[in-house]
């Protein structure tokens, strides 16, 4: 595992192409400000919602797999025809990520790990959750009278305090997500990352501690570099400079 410190260099010396990818709950809209920010930088970015979640929730039956919402983002990068792609996949993002570097590693420059849930080939995101965060999403299902989706369990596990600026906002986005994403595996013919620069960054203040043995299994991977920002979990909301600043470094150091 290499490590790397933050710097204040966040130049870029030509534009780059972001697919941010949010996490469970979420949608497109999280990365509101910092696509913003990137795009004004010069660079382009864009941050897809993905099946089933935020102005997509009318269709969660549709989500019936993990695959589902890796396609959707194979289908976005085919779409745009975009090349030299740096992928960041935050929390729940990271498997999707991961499945899309499996299929189109030719049109990626990059991956970036944003406090991601990370599988190995075969492995659902239950195989290496914690038992007790599986009962209480599961429990949330059963209690909730249908079966599609995990509720919504407020600002639990995004580390926005309720008197954030943004947390009403975060509040009324937030959408069921797909439990099928959850319970089916990932599937990858080539190994995790495909050879491909793989950054993780660790939002550490506080640190999630749910992605706690996540994060070290990914600390004994070799060849990929680890980086710590100072934040909560949805750093897109809580630190979008600091966030946009760390990604321009990343992206232009590869």
């Amino acid at each position: 595992m290499k490590t790397s410190t933050p710097s204040d260099s966040s130049a870029a010396s030509r534009p780059v192409n972001f697919v941010l990818i949010h996490g469970a709950w979420h949608g497109g809209w999280v990365w509101r400000t910092v696509a913003d920010d990137l795009n004004a930088r010069g660079h382009r970015a864009i941050a897809p919602t993905l099946t089933g979640l935020g102005e997509r929730r009318h269709l969660i039956a549709s989500a019936t797999s993990l695959d589902v919402n890796v396609d959707d983002i194979v289908n976005v990068i085919e779409a745009e025809e975009l090349r030299d792609v740096v992928l960041v996949g935050h929390s729940y993002g990271g498997l999707v990520a991961s499945g899309v570097a499996d299929r189109v590693p030719h049109a990626l420059r990059s991956l970036i790990f944003l406090d991601s849930l990370l599988v190995e080939n075969g492995q659902t995101a239950f195989d290496v959750l914690p038992a007790s965060v599986i009962e209480e999403r599961m429990e949330s299902v059963r209690t909730s009278g249908q079966s599609l989706g995990m509720p919504v369990n407020g600002l639990k596990g995004t580390g926005i305090p309720e008197d954030h600026p943004c947390a009403a906002w975060v509040r009324r986005r937030l959408t069921p997500h797909p439990l099928s994403t959850y319970t089916t595996p990932l599937r990858l013919d080539h190994p995790l990352g495909n050879g491909l620069p793989c950054t993780y960054v660790h939002c550490a203040n506080p640190s999630y501690d749910t992605l706690a043995g996540v994060r070290e299994r990914v600390r004994s991977r070799s060849g990929w570099q680890w980086e710590s920002i100072d934040t909560g979990h949805d750093a897109m909301v809580l630190a979008p400079e600091l966030l946009t600043d760390l990604l321009e470094r990343l992206a232009v150091a590869k």
